[in-house]
């Protein structure tokens, strides 16, 4: 029963992708040039800004290191709280013509974000040591988190190209309604990714910061 559950799910996930597959190749591209840009920013930094990136990097690492001092409850309310305030954003962003382009900023945004991090410890730390810290401490809830943003984001896309061909009263309330639906289960998940964030990447990179 349970594999039939699964193989159920997975089907869902696999037409839902190839039912919007010009949206998911748009949100894509956005998240990729947003990654590639933070690549691009963190090789051109001046020498002083690489040194606040390094003193930043080196007081994250000795953040990690006290984690007994971490109030993990409260950090684990403050990941919730951003990932259910992206969730708003999005949601409400899709059902206007002027909120397309905040999506597709946030979609870019989120790309840069993870880039510049992850560049910025292989830039502080080294290759090897870098690769390792960003892996554990970012990397792992992003690969939940990542999906469902641009999940959220196509829901959005689908939703105002629906409004703009059919404009009846009914047909709105019900693509808000399915876009609503949507987004309240991707919620679900960035609060999975939260949980991960704080209970999961933080004991790995504490582990790998102890080698540093």
């Amino acid at each position: 029963m349970k594999r039939k559950n699964n193989s159920k799910i997975k089907e869902l996930i696999i037409n839902h992708i190839m039912n919007n597959k010009k949206e998911y190749v748009i949100v894509t591209i956005l998240f990729c040039l947003g990654f590639l840009f933070g690549i691009l920013f963190i090789n051109n930094t001046s020498q002083i800004q690489k040194e606040q990136i390094s003193n930043y990097i080196n007081g994250f690492i000795d953040s990690i290191k006290q984690n007994s001092l971490i109030d993990k409850e409260a950090l684990l309310r403050k990941s919730i709280f951003n990932n259910l305030i992206l969730v708003l954003i999005l949601w409400f962003a899709g059902m206007s013509v002027i909120g397309m382009p905040i999506v597709y900023g946030i979609v870019a945004f989120r790309g840069f974000c993870l880039s510049y991090t992850i560049s910025s410890m292989i830039s502080t730390l080294g290759v090897k040591n870098g690769i390792l810290l960003g892996l554990s401490s970012v990397f792992i809830q992003s690969i939940i988190l990542v999906p469902l943003v641009l999940a959220i984001s196509v829901s959005g896309m689908k939703l105002y190209k629906s409004i703009m061909k059919d404009r009846r009263k009914e047909n709105i309330k019900l693509e808000i309604c399915r876009h609503t639906i949507f987004s309240f289960f991707m919620c679900i998940g960035l609060v999975v990714s939260s949980f991960v964030e704080v209970y999961i990447s933080s004991n790995l990179a504490l582990y790998v910061s102890g080698w540093m």
